[in-house]
């Protein structure tokens, strides 16, 4: 598992970043905007037909990933719209719509003339698509009978996954028991397939309460809980041994 995955109670990561602005330079507005057109214009989402060339699919697991498979070095290294860059760039080379040639040739160019005029765009189809995502979103939620295993009250294990490239589950709660607080209703969906890590098809979410000397033995301030949210893929009873080895 990447160190980026397990950072609950960890010490001596270095200087916390305190940075309370959005958006630190002008041009991380306009990848926060490719990146909420690129939701926008996925092929998954039941929305009008537009003359976008974009053709695949991309959510929010899919930039999560491209952030998540750097090295832990660089991970840490790069502020939050850095890594968004290096993962949008990423996907665009991996699907073909550029390629690493093309991307640094430009790249250059506008090193050598940060004045010379971005490509023109624009088209209403793709704007009025656009705004329609941002009204309607793209629910994770389905009404579909999935029985849930436990209840509240109940004493529950963490699962160990494997964690290839993206995960929902925080390192610091593997293999941790804590109890069931809340069992949400209906089923929810994850963006993508995680693979070994096991989310993506509609299941139960629990919210599971921690005691934080069971996460962080001797070294945890009193009179506190700590709740998470979790897919049932991560819970099993507390009597099960759940470190879970990918195929």
């Amino acid at each position: 598992m990447k160190l980026q995955h397990y950072l609950g109670g960890l010490e001596g990561l270095g200087p916390v970043n305190t940075e309370t602005r959005v958006f630190v330079e002008p041009w991380e507005t306009r990848i926060f905007g490719i990146h909420t057109a690129m939701m926008a214009l996925s092929t998954h989402l039941p929305l009008p037909q537009t003359p976008s060339a974009f053709h695949t699919i991309w959510t929010w697991a899919d930039l999560r990933k491209g952030a998540e498979s750097l090295n832990p070095f660089d991970y840490f290294k790069y502020r939050y719209y850095e890594k968004w860059l290096g993962g949008i760039s990423s996907y665009f080379i991996q699907h073909g719509y550029i390629t690493e040639e093309e991307l640094d040739a430009l790249t250059e160019e506008y090193y050598a003339d940060p004045s010379k005029s971005l490509p023109s765009s624009g088209d209403a189809a793709i704007d009025d698509r656009v705004v329609q995502y941002l009204v309607e979103g793209d629910s994770p939620a389905r009404d579909v009978p999935v029985a849930a295993k436990f209840s509240v009250g109940d004493v529950v294990r963490i699962a160990n996954v494997p964690s290839v490239e993206h995960t929902r589950l925080p390192g610091f709660l593997r293999n941790r028991t804590g109890v069931v607080e809340t069992v949400y209703p209906g089923a929810y969906t994850y963006l993508c397939d995680t693979g070994p890590d096991g989310i993506g098809e509609a299941m139960t979410v629990y919210c599971v309460r921690f005691d934080p000397n069971e996460l962080w033995p001797g070294n945890a301030e009193p009179n506190f809980s700590l709740y998470a949210d979790l897919y049932a893929r991560y819970v099993a009873p507390a009597d099960v041994s759940l470190s879970v080895k990918a195929a």
